[in-house]
């Protein structure tokens, strides 16, 4: 009998590992178990890379580093699901000479090299060759192979055919749906909802708005802020479409005079996205808006979202606080959530206890307790927050402070030890202290307990691979509070503006690609504070904010004007309102 060389061995002959080495990924095996290959690389003595050499050597099939997913042949996926070719790591991608040629990181799989086969035969008995590839790349293949095929099968208006409403009641929507949909007789209503998910998410949209008109359906994307058109389907088409994503969010279809709220979860390309659906009934029929959030987003640190240092240093300053509270104010989708993430991130420790109270919670945070609150049983901020109370916290979120209860209750934590963050509905930073004594908060609790209010909105980035440079007008100049001697000292006498390359793939022709946020922070003084005491309005705040030297929103823009990052159209855009 053949006996053949061991992998560990191959390793060393190979000159990736030595003889102790893999002695103590033995041990390591035999006490937790798993494959000696997985165990060297947990271990970092190997890289995947040399696994799969030494398998290939062991096992005498080739092997690849890597797979060119634009080379795939997607004919040879036509059976196959990605949750399947996931689940057993396989991935048909190439004919050649009467065999296919098949990406595994197992080739010892037999059974399932077996049902490649068959699935791939059709007249005449096809022959399967396994090809190592790493189990990281192999993953990343086949997500980006299936999310091709997706595409190609996800059609588009032009491929609509009348059809009757699906049927069926599905809380969750896997990505093999839209796969598996094109034999089913609602195949071209189904595929052209799961084809706007799919570039939904490939476009990096935020919300899908589909309103139907007099004569026809608009499709909108908000990608970076900014709504887009997308599609113009026929008018006939909407109540099947919006049929369709009802039953896909859990939805009652029958009920078309009232607004509902659902949800629905797919999975793609690896990513988990959460896309929350709310209808509502308008006069040429109902509209649907979907958020799309991806679970799976990596939070960002304070040193991500665009403070500037000074900021920075201040902002670091203030989290770290024992106690007091801290306001982030602006208008819906400014970016108050992710600011106060990543401040949790930043100060997140096995010595803190922090509890967050959030509508809805939109990102879990590992390490952190987290509260949605649910009106349907009465549970809302303030309850929580009282609640929280007694679970020995050391920090406190409160999604948003909406009502005098909540407020007074985050007073009351602030007095006993705790530092809170939360949120509320003001213009710029100095708004936030009249707004709480608007609700009935005594000025004398806020002034003591208020430590930093932060005005923020988001702008876009310009695209780094089409942006152009030019010479601005005086008036823009002037209107965004710079000069040309700015320009000339601190941008090297050039700024940008977004490119006009319609076929830029960086930014899909758009001239920006992501956002960044623009901030004005107002840390609490003595002065500050005998203001609020003697229930100033905002305009003294403010003109005492500015005094000491505190940039104001379209200031701190203007700072990433001269840096490059966005245009002075982007920063007026979003500071119009703050000016007036």
């Amino acid at each position: 009998m053949y006996n053949r060389q061991k992998l560990g061995e191959i390793l060393i002959d190979m000159g990736k590992l030595n003889a102790g080495q893999l002695d103590h990924a033995l041990s390591m095996q035999a006490e937790k178990g798993g494959r000696i290959g997985e165990v060297l690389v947990q271990m970092d003595f190997v890289v995947e890379e040399d696994v799969t050499r030494a398998l290939a050597r062991q096992l005498d099939v080739p092997c690849e580093t890597a797979i060119d997913v634009d080379e795939v042949d997607l004919d040879l996926l036509e059976e196959f699901q990605l949750g399947w070719a996931r689940e057993h790591g396989v991935l048909p991608y190439e004919a050649r000479n009467g065999h296919v040629l098949v990406a595994t990181d197992d080739p010892l799989e037999v059974e399932v090299l077996d049902e490649v086969r068959m699935m791939l035969t059709t007249d005449e008995m096809v022959e399967v060759v396994p090809v190592v590839v790493p189990p990281t790349e192999l993953n990343e293949a086949i997500n980006e192979a299936f999310d091709r095929k997706s595409r190609r099968l996800g059609g588009g208006l032009d491929d609509l055919e009348e059809e009757e409403s699906p049927s069926g009641e599905e809380a969750e929507l896997n990505i093999n749906d839209l796969l598996d949909a094109a034999d089913d007789e609602e195949a071209p209503v189904i595929r052209f909802v799961n084809s706007l998910f799919v570039q939904a998410v490939r476009e990096r949209a935020s919300d899908i708005h589909i309103e139907p008109g007099e004569e026809d359906i608009t499709v909108r994307f908000r990608i970076d802020g900014v709504l887009k058109e997308i599609a113009h389907p026929p008018k006939r088409f909407h109540s099947s479409i919006i049929t369709r994503i009802k039953i896909m969010a859990g939805l009652n279809i029958a009920e078309k005079r009232l607004p509902q709220d659902g949800r629905i979860r797919i999975k793609m390309a690896g990513k988990d996205i959460d896309i929350r659906v709310a209808t509502a009934p308008a006069v040429h029929g109902e509209r649907i808006t979907m958020r799309l959030l991806d679970k799976s987003a990596v939070l960002l640190n304070l040193r991500d979202i665009g403070m500037a240092d000074d900021h920075l240093d201040q902002m670091l300053d203030l989290i770290f606080n024992p106690h007091g509270i801290i306001l982030v104010t602006g208008p819906t989708g400014s970016g108050k959530t992710t600011t106060l993430y990543s401040s949790l991130s930043e100060i997140n420790s096995p010595d803190k206890n922090i509890l967050t109270i959030e509508d809805p919670v939109e990102y879990q945070l590992e390490g952190i307790s987290q509260m949605q609150v649910n009106p349907k049983i009465d549970l809302d901020f303030a309850r929580g927050l009282r609640s929280y109370l007694r679970h020995d916290p050391d920090v406190i979120m409160v999604g948003e402070i909406r009502d005098i209860e909540t407020a007074e209750m985050a007073i009351q934590a602030s007095l006993t030890g705790h530092l809170v963050f939360s949120t509320l509905h003001t213009n710029d930073a100095a708004g936030a202290f009249t707004r709480l004594t608007d609700m009935g908060v005594e000025p004398f609790l806020v002034s003591s307990t208020v430590i930093a209010t932060m005005a923020q909105r988001l702008v876009r980035r310009l695209c780094p691979e089409c942006r152009e440079a030019y010479q601005p007008r005086a008036e823009e100049i002037a209107e965004i509070g710079l000069t040309f001697d700015d320009i000339e000292q601190k941008a090297g006498g050039r700024i940008f503006r977004p490119g006009e390359d319609p076929n830029c793939e960086a930014c899909l022709g758009l001239g920006y690609k992501g956002r960044m946020g623009i901030y004005e922070i107002l840390g609490v003084g003595d002065e500050v504070r005998k203001l609020v005491m003697n229930r100033a309005d905002t305009s003294e705040i403010k003109k005492l904010a500015s005094r000491k030297g505190v940039r104001n929103l379209r200031e701190d823009g203007a700072l990433k004007v001269l840096d490059g990052h966005t245009s002075i159209e982007e920063v007026l855009r979003v500071t119009q309102e703050d000016m007036e």
